[in-house]
Formats: structure tokens, sequence, C-alpha cells
């Protein structure tokens, strides 16, 4: 059985669908995925022992370059996705431009109902449509629709991401001694715990004997990483490195503090023990999930999770969100230091 894939991006969402690859691989022998992704991400897809081909689209770098619909990678990646038809079509992303890659392949589609889209009208490229409950783990989302379209009973074991006896490529030059990964960026602003905060943190690790790795993604990103490490002995920002190295060296820690960004999730799956903070968002629609992770919820503020890219609260405005701000580092570490003390 040769099956679809389209989730385009991004790092967490693509990792909370690997579940349910997992699931229809032990409940149909000989399925095939080919999933299409944008180039960013399309390491992850590969990790999953289910995925055949991964189908690399790069539509917000076509937006941008002259040129691309005459004889250039666009046709070449209709052509790729058009070369198969395909016993079953899955949009796991729901939003209008997965819905345009979803129509344009070749075989049945499937995807959430009207109401349980994304973006609607997304619902419209599908022949065959699934009624979803919004308010759940996306995780559990997907692995109730891959049930449904490819028709096994929906396993109710903890989600498997597939990603346990890989062969990880291991980064030169990590630390000899015990090391701990920070993930301090994410994709919103207000995602942000505080410099202090993290400075803090990073000091409490060198006293219990942790070096400290900063991960980063953009440059801007990366100088303002630089600025957490500055002065401390115990901490170090990471060259640049592709997932599957950012991966490896996960594997090889101590544990992973994170913002709610895409590595939390991929830490999380690799069941490395894993903290990760909240407060715009809620974790119990996107926290990230796996045998050793625990989340860090702001409390204290009724706006909580808000979902939005601004703080606005009285006597505030602005960028930072006040309830992360009011996490504060002793609860942090609380956390992670039960957390790595729990026997696996």
């Amino acid at each position: 059985m040769n099956v679809l894939i389209v989730k385009l991006t991004s790092m967490g969402d693509l990792v909370q669908a690997l579940p349910a690859l997992t699931d229809a691989h032990q409940a149909i022998p000989g399925i095939h995925f080919d999933w299409v992704v944008d180039e960013a991400f399309a390491e992850v897809p590969g990790w999953h022992p289910a995925v055949r081909n991964v189908i690399r689209t790069a539509h917000r770098r076509w937006r941008k370059t002259p040129g691309i619909l005459g004889g250039g990678e666009l046709p070449r990646f209709l052509k790729t996705l058009r070369a198969t038809r395909y016993d079953a079509v899955i949009d796991a992303q729901t939003n209008l431009k997965s819905a345009l890659v979803t129509a344009l392949a070749r075989g049945p589609k499937h995807g959430p109902d009207r109401s349980s889209v994304r973006e609607k009208p997304a619902h419209w490229a599908y022949h065959h449509h699934y009624q979803l409950e919004q308010n759940q783990l996306a995780i559990d989302r997907w692995r109730q629709l891959f049930a449904r379209v490819l028709g096994y009973p929906l396993p109710a074991t903890a989600p498997d991401f597939g990603l346990q006896g890989r062969d990880w490529p291991v980064p030169a030059g990590l630390p000899a001694s015990p090391y701990l990964v920070l993930v301090t960026n994410a994709s919103w602003e207000n995602k942000y715990w505080t410099e202090e905060r993290w400075r803090q943190l990073i000091a409490r690790a060198g006293t219990q004997g942790y070096q400290v790795l900063l991960t980063w993604g953009s440059e801007q990103e990366r100088q303002k990483t630089a600025s957490l490490a500055e002065g401390l002995d115990n901490a170090r920002v990471l060259p640049a490195m592709g997932l599957s190295e950012i991966a490896g060296m996960l594997m090889g820690s101590s544990g992973a503090i994170c913002m709610d960004t895409g590595l939390a999730h991929v830490a999380a799956a690799l069941d490395v023990p894993t903290v990760t903070l909240y407060g715009p968002t809620d974790p119990r629609l996107i926290g990230a999930t796996g045998g050793r992770s625990r989340h860090v919820v702001a409390e204290g503020f009724p706006c909580i999770p808000c979902y939005r890219r601004e703080c606005s609260i009285p006597g505030y405005r602005g960028p930072q969100a006040q309830c992360l701000a009011a996490i504060g580092v002793d609860r942090v570490w609380d956390v992670f230091t039960q957390l790595v003390a729990t026997p696996e």
C-alpha cells in the first residue's frame, strides 16, 4: 500500500505526526509512505523507517525567486509529485497550501471535514472527510485520522515516534563531561524566557557540573544566544548543524530545557529528559510529548493561554510574555532534577 502524506511545516508539527505512521506501519504490513515537506525540515520525515521517499517543496523560497515557473524547480516538483498514483493522499496539515498540494497529487484525497480543518476552505481539496475533535493533543488527532483513513483500530498505546534504534550522527567537539542542551529561541518573540532567567539557569547548571550547549536557527537568534553565554564559562553557542546532527547531540546529552518550539518536540520524541516552558500556548494541544518529557506552565495569569504574539495585560503591552517572565529558575530546575532522577 502506497500512501502520500502532505505536511509541509513546521518541525514540531512534523514530529507530532510520526506516531500515526508507526501505528499504520504496525497495522498494515508492507505499507510505504512518501511525504511532501518543506526543504527546511526535509530531514525529519526521513527519520521514520516507514517513509520511502521525501518530496521537497520550497514554496516560501519560490515566492521570492524570479523565473521559477520558467523551467525551474517548481515544474520538477510537480512532475515528482504526480509521478505516482497513491492508494491514499492524506493532508495532515489542512491549511490552504497543503490543500493545494493535496489537490495536485494523484489518488483519493483524505482530510478533516469543514469543522476540523485548520484553514477553510481546505476541505474542498478532499474526496473523503473526517470529523476530528479540535480540543485535543495534535498527536492524537493525527493518529485518529490515519486509523480512519487506512482502516485499522486506533491503538491505545502511548505514542511511538519510530526514532529509537536509529544510528544518529555524532557531531564533533561535544563536551566530555555531562552537558545540557538549552533551546532558548522560538518563532514568537513572546515565547522567549527572559535573558536574566536563562543566564541564571546556565549558572545553576554550572554549579551542578553541567556544560551547557545553546542552539540557534537564524543569524538573529545566534546573536541573541551569544549574549546569553557571554561571561559564563560553562556555556557554549553551537555551530550551525543539520537537524540529524542536532538529534545526535541531544541523544548524548543529560537533558534539554526548551521553549515551546520544534526542537523541544524532537528532544521529547527521542526520550531525552526534556523540560518545556509554556505561557501563551497550551501544552494540552501542542505539548512536547515523550516518555521523559515534562511541562512547566505559567501560573497566575487568567489570560493563559492567549495564543497572541504580543503580550497585553493591565499595565503592560509588549513582546515579552509576562506570564513566562514570572516563571522562576528554581521551579524549572526542580522539575528538571526530579525528571533526571526518575528511573527510565
